[in-house]
């Protein structure tokens, strides 16, 4: 498996050095202070289907995501509603965990927080220090970027251009040797959080968190370190400073980003979704709308590193997509509890043979090639498509549909969809008219059945005539 890297700008293979074929993964997590949003979304997603994949391919995953459960903004967030800082992170790691398993997205290994690793984070600091790649300032500690040689490899931005930047930002009042030095530790403020460390009291900067859980839990050096494209850059550049100025050793092989989502603004210009902007769709009130599974469909529905639209347009035409998933899903399922052993021992037919070979390979091929899952997903309805053929075709035996349908559901396992069960019952007016439409088909009253296949229509479902009899979906 091939994969982008940032760093290199180019695909590189995928290789695990460990015997086990582990692959060890470290995705960067949320802020924990609020719901999160569409666009935040897709990181979760896009990484929970590699992991999905990498397991299918027969890799093993060990997978990382942390909670950055102090922080400026909880701190607002707590003052505002007048609680414990531990409170607002608590509630919303909760809500966290409500909406991302509404999304299908299985819990990482490991969820680790910035309040239960604060020792070996100030371990890390430590170790900074006595290599003198940090300084202690008026009770804050900060990373010198001059002293490694590297820093801006990752974003390939000139450090005089960054620095120049930075110079803005910086106030006469902080203590900074270099304006593009950051805080690895923050001296405590009047009615801030704060923990005892050999610098004093305070608590951690944002970058040197992600740093000290990924050694700890994922070792040195990693295979895949990833997250959203606004994290190249400062996160991800300060992560792998800091990370490998303290060991000497390549923090990640690959750094793998999604691109953001956009939302169309009045002006008709697409802005990437942000809180800090206001133009963010929460998942949860998404979801209340839509439905979770449409969310994942829309962002699986594009390459991971291609910029996509959020619009009601969009999430409708996921919510269709899905529909003709699940309607296959479901005649399936009908078919075979309909199905007679008439062609029972002839086994799989080349016909389906073929599909399978070709669709498996195919779905492969375009996921090996950088995770592609808006191909992956083309794959899948080519395969609807030939299921479709094949449950109406005379020859299909019962062996070929049971296969059909166990790489279909192979095939939509990986990429985490159909998990929202579309089983659902047909109402009881359906059935029944259902029932009269038989009958009068048997009495070859063909104008009443007629009329009410129009009716059953109008209702909102649909009859399916095949040679195993007829079939009721919604839609």
């Amino acid at each position: 498996m091939k994969l982008y890297d940032t760093m290199s700008k180019t695909k590189e293979e995928l290789l695990p050095n460990t015997k086990n074929k582990t692959v060890r993964i470290y995705a960067c997590g949320p802020t924990v202070y609020n719901l999160f949003h569409v666009g935040n979304a897709r990181p979760l997603c896009v990484f929970d289907v590699l992991r999905r994949y990498l397991k299918y391919r027969g890799y093993n995953v060990k997978y990382v995501q942390n909670f950055t459960d102090v922080d400026d903004k909880i701190i607002k967030k707590a003052a505002e509603l007048g609680v414990p800082a531990s409170e607002v992170s608590e509630n919303a790691i909760e809500e966290y965990f409500t909406d991302a398993r509404g999304l299908n997205v299985a819990d990482a290994d490991i969820h680790p927080k910035v309040t239960d690793n604060m020792d070996l984070i100030i371990n890390f600091i430590k170790t900074l220090i006595d290599k003198g790649f940090a300084y202690e300032k008026g009770g804050d500690v900060y990373f010198s970027t001059e002293k490694f040689v590297e820093y801006g490899k990752l974003s390939k931005m000139p450090l005089d251009e960054l620095r120049a930047g930075a110079s803005e930002r910086v106030s006469e009042s902080e203590l900074k040797h270099d304006p593009m030095d950051f805080a690895l530790w923050k001296a405590a403020k009047e009615g801030e959080p704060y923990w005892e460390s050999p610098f004093g009291q305070g608590r951690p900067g944002w970058h040197i968190e992600c740093s000290a859980m990924a050694r700890e839990y994922l070792g040195d050096t990693i295979d895949i370190h990833g997250g959203g494209a606004d994290l190249i850059f400062p996160h991800h550049e300060n992560e792998i400073a800091q990370s490998e100025a303290a060991t000497g050793k390549m923090l990640s092989k690959i750094w793998m980003h999604n691109e953001m989502v956009n939302v169309v603004a009045n002006d008709n210009i697409a802005k990437k979704m942000a809180k800090s902007a206001g133009n963010f769709f929460t998942v949860r009130n998404a979801a209340e709308v839509y439905g979770y599974e449409p969310i994942r469909f829309m962002l699986l529905a594009a390459h991971y590193r291609s910029k996509m639209n959020y619009s009601e347009e969009v999430i409708k035409s996921a919510q269709a997509s899905l529909e003709r998933l699940y309607n296959c899903k479901n005649t399936i399922k009908r078919v075979l509890e309909a199905k007679t052993d008439d062609n029972a021992g002839s086994g799989l037919s080349k016909f389906a043979e073929n599909i399978i070979q070709t669709c498996k390979n195919r779905f492969i091929k375009v996921m090996d090639d950088d995770l592609n899952t808006a191909d992956a997903i083309a794959v899948v309805f080519e395969l609807t498509r030939e299921i479709n053929k094949a449950l109406s075709a005379v020859e299909t035996t019962q062996a070929d549909i049971t296969a059909l349908s166990a790489l279909f559901k192979e095939l939509t396992g990986v990429l985490g969809l159909l998990y929202d069960n579309g089983d659902e019952d047909i109402p009881a007016e359906i059935l029944e008219l259902a029932d009269r439409r038989l009958a009068a088909r048997k009495e070859k009253n063909f104008a009443l059945a007629d009329q009410i296949r129009e009716e059953i229509t109008n209702l909102g479902f649909t009859i399916e005539e095949t040679r195993q009899g007829a079939f009721i979906r919604r839609g």
